[in-house]
């Protein structure tokens, strides 16, 4: 699980990082939206430095700021960040979000957060990976009015969730007028639940966009779409 993770264009170190490189990572960094070309991004909880990268890759955003307040995961996404080929464009804040929501005076073009919530009901004794993992440390509420002052107005904000907290969440970004443009729920495969809710928001209304990815169809064997999102990143996509 430490080994560093190769990607087709970049390689990401996360040995020091609590929460390690996985699939609602690569599938929100493949799926955030950059048909408005941002101009400046910012990556909440960065922890790797993963979403910042695939973003890097993906368009030529000048700006990609990065956010992480636990310190070794910070110095490792400054790290990942510095031997990328796109270090130049890639900046890493070592900051607290309410902190840096006050200070800053940049907004951005494009915000994405693979925010830490509940994957198990309970704690472990490593306090960095339930930091990483728990809602505690970056609430929703607290996430969503931070994202509400960081966007510009035509600014899009990108996450991924449980689908259990989709409502709620739905609901809290409305009360900051954030309003959901576009929502993929991501199953692992054709027969298993629902897990995940990709999530596209703006303060514009529009039609809502819905619809369904299913990852695999047997255990390694991927379906079209997920190849089709993830290919230019997986070595052996």
């Amino acid at each position: 699980m430490n080994k560093p993770f190769k990607f087709k264009q970049f390689t990401v170190k996360q040995d020091q990082c609590a929460m390690k490189i996985g699939t609602d990572g690569v599938l929100l960094g493949a799926w955030s939206t950059i048909k408005k070309q941002p101009f400046a991004a910012l990556d909440i909880g960065a922890g790797t430095g993963i979403l910042s990268l695939m973003l890097a890759q993906r368009c030529d955003a000048e700006v990609i700021d990065a956010l992480e307040i636990d310190e070794m995961a910070y110095e490792q996404c400054v790290d990942n960040f510095e031997t990328s080929p796109w270090s130049d464009r890639l900046f890493c804040y070592h900051a607290d979000l309410a902190e840096f929501t006050e200070e800053i005076e940049d907004q951005y073009d494009l915000i994405i957060c693979n925010p830490p919530f509940y994957s198990e009901d309970y704690k472990t004794e490593y306090i960095e990976r339930d930091l990483a993992r728990f809602q505690d440390a970056m609430p929703f509420a607290h996430l969503l009015e931070s994202v509400s002052k960081l966007l510009i107005k035509d600014g899009t904000f990108c996450t991924i969730i449980p689908f259990k907290e989709e409502s709620q969440f739905i609901a809290l970004a409305s009360a900051v007028n954030l309003k959901l443009n576009k929502i993929t729920r991501v199953r692992g495969n054709l027969y298993s639940d629902i897990k995940r809710s990709l999530i596209e928001m703006s303060f514009h209304e529009s039609e809502i966009i819905s619809n369904e990815l299913v990852i695999e169809n047997a255990r390694h064997n991927y379906t079209e779409a997920y190849v089709n999102l993830t290919k230019n990143f997986y070595l052996k996509m």
